[in-house]
């Protein structure tokens, strides 16, 4: 079986963070495993409080994952701090790991930001310039390039801006439009549109965690990144589709759709 690591916050409704990796990781079939950053008081509604773990911590789950079960890809969701950060990076270089996907996560689906300003600079120079993938959507884009976002055209330009700095593919999720929600995949400076109609389903928490975790997976099976990215569109659709409807905000998806 293959294997898959989220390093990732938490969310104790199951409807993000590493609950909604380690869900999106047995749809796909393989073998999830998570590292936590942060403890995260949410649900569909908000963010309450976060407890964020220390790096001396954090770098003891590395070991016991690395030098045990050794991952075929990883995905990196929240991370907070900067201290963190660091920290990630060094035991990533450290274990040599493969297939990492970014998703820059800096504000939730119920709009609070769960990122603070001193580690969006560590995010940019030091983890995003690993991973073979970032994932972020139009307003974490937005942060990462300092300016509004409102067309196709846009996506294009941030993109090229972020291409001055990093090296890898660039998935920006238009689903943030109203009419579509065509995402845009930049792989060696080869423009891909991911065509698709917007769902009508008020229902998106944990849309971000679930489609990178979803990528990771493909990666880990064996996918390109293209064909990767691709079933985890398709896979993350279906979700939405399903229409689920749980908690007194914006919910979860249906993770297990599939099966």
């Amino acid at each position: 079986m293959k294997t898959v690591l989220t390093i990732a916050g938490t969310d104790p409704t199951g409807g993000a963070g590493a609950q909604a990796d380690l869900k999106t990781f047995m749809a796909h079939k393989v073998y999830g495993m998570s590292i936590i950053t942060s403890l995260v008081a949410q649900n569909t509604l908000g963010v309450k409080d976060i407890m964020d773990v220390t790096p001396y911590f954090l770098e003891e789950q590395f070991q016991c994952v690395f030098e045990d079960i050794y991952p075929d890809a990883v995905k990196i969701g929240m991370v907070s701090q900067p201290e963190l950060i660091h920290k990630i990076v060094e035991q990533l270089k450290k274990y040599h790991a493969k297939n990492i996907v970014v998703d820059p996560v800096m504000v939730s689906t119920s709009g609070s930001r769960l990122l603070a300003d001193s580690a969006l600079e560590a995010l940019k120079s030091e983890l995003i310039p690993l991973s073979c993938i970032i994932t972020p959507n139009i307003p974490e884009t937005e942060v990462l390039v300092n300016h509004t976002i409102q067309s196709k055209e846009d996506m294009i330009q941030a993109a090229k801006e972020i291409q001055q700095w990093y090296q890898g593919a660039i998935l920006i999720k238009g689903g943030h439009f109203e009419k579509r929600a065509d995402d845009l995949l930049v792989i060696n400076n080869e423009v891909y549109w991911l065509e698709c109609e917007h769902i009508d389903n008020p229902n998106t928490h944990g849309t971000g965690c679930t489609l990178s975790s979803a990528i990771a997976s493909n990666l880990a099976l064996g996918y390109d990144l293209k064909t990767s990215v691709e079933k985890a569109k398709k896979y993350i659709t279906g979700a939405l589709k399903a229409n689920l409807n749980l908690g007194h905000g914006s919910g979860p998806l249906n993770h297990c759709w599939n099966l």
